[in-house]
């Protein structure tokens, strides 16, 4: 029988941090997309790992479209973890900052292939700068001009 991995809460400097909640943070970045998607009256379904790179599909049946949504969440604000070889420019993405309990989430929703037009805007000098860098990363700069930008799964296929 496996053994469980241990997670114990833990607060520094008046914030509570669940140690090694990264599939907790994940989970929760998803379930609160989806519950999003759900009010505008989309049909929503999580994946939980079972499809390659896909979070959430998301069906839009006012204008018969299905979204493929991937979710990237952090608790506060940072980079987030991605390479340009895993953005595919037919997915949506939705970056998820959980913030602090007691203030609301933030959303920053934008399509794959405006991230691929514009490396350089989105991961800075992640690719330029610095040659041998470990972890790329898109900054939280770039995607505030995607905030709450819901109105992308309203958009038809052309």
């Amino acid at each position: 029988m496996a053994e469980s991995k241990k997670r114990s809460i833990i607060m520094t400097e008046g914030k509570y941090t669940v140690s090694g909640d990264t599939q907790l943070t994940g989970m929760a970045g998803e379930f609160l997309v989806a519950g999003k998607l759900f009010k505008r009256k989309y049909q929503v379904s999580i994946t939980f790992g079972n499809a390659k790179a896909i979070d959430i599909f998301a069906h839009n049946p006012k204008i018969d479209r299905t979204f493929n949504i991937q979710v990237k969440t952090l608790r506060s604000k940072n980079c987030f973890p991605i390479s340009k070889e895993s953005v595919h420019p037919e997915y949506i993405y939705v970056f998820v900052i959980l913030n602090e309990f007691h203030e609301e989430e933030e959303y920053f929703i934008v399509p794959g292939n405006t991230i691929l037009a514009d490396i350089d805007h989105f991961f800075g000098s992640c690719y330029t700068g610095r040659p041998n860098k470990t972890m790329p990363a898109i900054n939280y700069g770039p995607l505030k001009e995607c905030k709450d930008n819901w109105k992308l799964f309203e958009t038809p296929l052309s």
